[in-house]
Formats: C-alpha cells, sequence, structure tokens
C-alpha cells in the first residue's frame, strides 16, 4: 500500500512539473526559444560531430565480435579490480575518451545480450560514466576558467575519485548469484586461443553483412544522440524558466550555508544549483564565480563528477528496457562528486608538486572544437585499452602460470 501510495504521488508530482513547464512556455516564449537554440547549439557544433564516430564503432565492434574478444583478455584483469566481466573494460575506455552517456549505452547493450548480469552492469556504471578529457582540458580549465593548467588536475582528481567508487562498488552486492556467460578455459587454454573463438563465434551468432551491419550501426547510433539532442535542449529550457521564476534564487541561501559548513564560499551557491541541472551551466557559474579560485575548482570538480540531471536522464533513458537500476548510479554519482572534490583539495594544496609535474607533460587545449575531442580522445582511448590488454594478458599468464605449477605440485 505504501508503495502504491509512493508511485501516485511521483506520478502527480511528474505531471505537475510537466505542466508548469509546459505553460511556462506559453507565457516566456522568448526565453524558451533562447534557451532551446542554445541547447540545439551545443549539441549541433559540440555534441553530434563527436560523439557520433564513437556510437557508430562501439556498435560495429560489438557486432564484429571485437568486445568479445576484449572482454576474454580483461577478464582476469577487470574481476579482481572490479568485480565485472572483461567487456566491462571496452565500456570504461570508451566512457574516458568519448565521455557521457557513452559507457551507459554501451552497459545497456551488454545486459541486453546477456554479456553482464543487472548486478555487474549497476556496477560498471557506477564507474565508467566520466567526463571526456577535452571537455575539462578544454571546455572548462581554458574556456570557463581561463587556466590552462587547471585541465590536469581536474582531469586526475576525477579519474582518480572515478576508479576509487569502482573499487568501493566492488563489493556492491557481493552475493550476486545471477550467471553470465564466461569464456571457456578448457578446451583452449591459452587466453588468446580463448579470445579468438569467442571474436569468431560472436560474428557467427550476429551473422549481418558487414553493409547491413554498418547501417545499423548509424540508424541506432543517430537516434540516440537525437534523444541526448533532446535532453539538452529540454534542460537548457528547464534552466531558463527556474531562473526566471527566481526558484533558484529561493533555494541559494540554503545551499549557501551547506557550502559554509564545509569551509566553501557561499557565492558558489548558484553554481551548485545550476549544476545539479546541467554541468555546462553549473561549470561556467563556478568558473565565472568572484570567489577564491581554490573553491572554484573543488565546486567545478564536484559538478563534473555528479554531471547533471541532464545526464542522468540520459543514462535512465538508454537503459529504459533493461532491469538495470538508477538508484545505485545516483549513489555512485554524489559518492563520486564528494572524492572528486576531496581529491581536488589535495591536489592544490598538500600534493600540489605533484600535480604540476604532471600538468607539465599534459598538452594544453588552446580552443575547443570536436576535431579536438576526437583526436585527443581516441588517442586516449587507444592508450588506455592497450596498457589494460597488456595488463590482461599478463594478468592471464601469471594465472595460467600458477595453475600449471600447483598441477606440477600436486
Amino acid at each position: 500500500m505504501r508503495v502504491v501510495i509512493l508511485k501516485k504521488i511521483n506520478m502527480l508530482v511528474g505531471a505537475l512539473l510537466v505542466s508548469f513547464l509546459t505553460i511556462s512556455l506559453v507565457f516566456f516564449p522568448k526565453e524558451g526559444v533562447e534557451a532551446a537554440t542554445a541547447g540545439l547549439k551545443i549539441f549541433w557544433d559540440v555534441v553530434l560531430p563527436s560523439l557520433l564516430p564513437f556510437f557508430v564503432l562501439s556498435e560495429i565492434m560489438l557486432g564484429m565480435g571485437v568486445v568479445h574478444f576484449i572482454g576474454v583478455i580483461l577478464e582476469p584483469l577487470m574481476r579482481p579490480l572490479f568485480n565485472v566481466p572483461g567487456v566491462g573494460a571496452f565500456a570504461l575506455s570508451m566512457g574516458l575518451a568519448a565521455g557521457y552517456p557513452m559507457d551507459a549505452v554501451i552497459t545497456g547493450k551488454f545486459r541486453r545480450s546477456g554479456m553482464c548480469s543487472r548486478t555487474e552492469g549497476e556496477r560498471l556504471l557506477s564507474f565508467t560514466n566520466t567526463a571526456d578529457p577535452l571537455f575539462m582540458v578544454g571546455a572548462v580549465a581554458v574556456g570557463m576558467f581561463g587556466r590552462p593548467e587547471l585541465g590536469a588536475l581536474l582531469s586526475m582528481a576525477h579519474y582518480l575519485s572515478s576508479f576509487t567508487v569502482g573499487f568501493i562498488f566492488k563489493y556492491y552486492r557481493g552475493t550476486d548469484t545471477e550467471k553470465t556467460a564466461k569464456p571457456e578455459q578448457i578446451e583452449y587454454r591459452t587466453i588468446l586461443r580463448r579470445a579468438v573463438r569467442a571474436l569468431v563465434k560472436a560474428r557467427q551468432d550476429d551473422h549481418r553483412p558487414l553493409g547491413k551491419l554498418m547501417g545499423d550501426a548509424v540508424k541506432e547510433s543517430m537516434g540516440t544522440l537525437l534523444m541526448i539532442g533532446g535532453f539538452i535542449m529540454v534542460f537548457s529550457v528547464l534552466v531558463k524558466i527556474l531562473t526566471v521564476f527566481g526558484v533558484i534564487k529561493m533555494i541559494t541561501p540554503v545551499i549557501g550555508g551547506i557550502l559554509s559548513v564545509f569551509g566553501l564560499d557561499p557565492g558558489l551557491a548558484g553554481a551548485i544549483l545550476n549544476g545539479i541541472l546541467e554541468i555546462d551551466l553549473g561549470t561556467m557559474a563556478a568558473g565565472r564565480a568572484d570567489v577564491a579560485l581554490v573553491d572554484r575548482v573543488i565546486i567545478a570538480s564536484w559538478i563534473i563528477a555528479w554531471s547533471g540531471l541532464c545526464v542522468h536522464g540520459q543514462v535512465a533513458s538508454v537503459i529504459h528496457d533493461t532491469d538495470i537500476r538508477m538508484s545505485p548510479y545516483v549513489l555512485a554519482r554524489l559518492l563520486h562528486g564528494v572524492i572528486a572534490a576531496f581529491y581536488t583539495w589535495l591536489l592544490m594544496g598538500p600534493l600540489a608538486p605533484v600535480c604540476q609535474t604532471v600538468a607539465k607533460a599534459m598538452p594544453v587545449a588552446t580552443k575547443f572544437n570536436p576535431l579536438d575531442r576526437i583526436i585527443l580522445s581516441g588517442g586516449q582511448m587507444v592508450l588506455i585499452l592497450g596498457f589494460m590488454l597488456l595488463g590482461g594478458l599478463l594478468a592471464g599468464f601469471f594465472k595460467r602460470f600458477a595453475v600449471v605449477r600447483v598441477e606440477r605440485k600436486g
């Protein structure tokens, strides 16, 4: 009975919010159109050209069996580190390269095809949902803060905190008993042979000609990207309407009081509120705030890790036809934000010399365009995936070597 009442309340609140937004557009059409146009510009100029190649290639790699090959190689590495199947490394690398919500799209496909259990899918979403490097280096550090050296700091805090969350969620629902397809280890003893066999089997099971596979990849990718564009536009309008009605100003004192408890400037309350809804607006407000730099960067780091309700809506949309739950994902985003803010404080304080050394070795972005994002993100994906494949091969080799030694002693 209690659950039924809560569901009815949620339905009523949702209906009221949608009605409020619709009626607001009638009274403030100019502001609504301007906000929608700004959201469409972000989607058309940045999101569509920079994400489309990664979406299409991930679809083709799944159909060709490449992801299954990677999964077998990286099973000995991903399982002990994060308690997820080896294919999770593909979601991780693509998420690091392309940013939100690439990992959710791939994780949803894994779940639909039975390549991971529900719990494993929820673990994957907890730490693979990351921003891409050029957003932090180019858009935030250079474009919003005007300080290129902050790119390395934000990236280090973001990715280290993401891996920390992944390690913590390794123990999430540790009694998961759902069975998923496991790589065969008897007939083909070497890990490379098992990987090749998994690739061939996956390609045979898919059985689509290359032309149809590519066509389906483009069709599905465009559909997903148009959905993402719709979310960006809707949330741009929502933030504008809330600003016009003064809702954000009403809540600002409460958020400011919470920030004061943690020793942060209350002047960043507006950035927090914008960041809760949309990541770009929040980080831009943090960059422009007239407060201490340390406080601004800490809040920006929290906002990037939280990623905004706009991104959360995109994630919910791409996994809606699976049994993966959103509550662990939202909890992980809150945890990611707190840890990222703490790591940012460390890197700007006690560990500042380490951060400065890394910053000197990183390329500095002076502009923010889709081509830069594809080049930098693609290079990062290849580098990370290459290191992980090497680690997986070494882990598999040592595991087999240990088994052989035990068998000889026996």
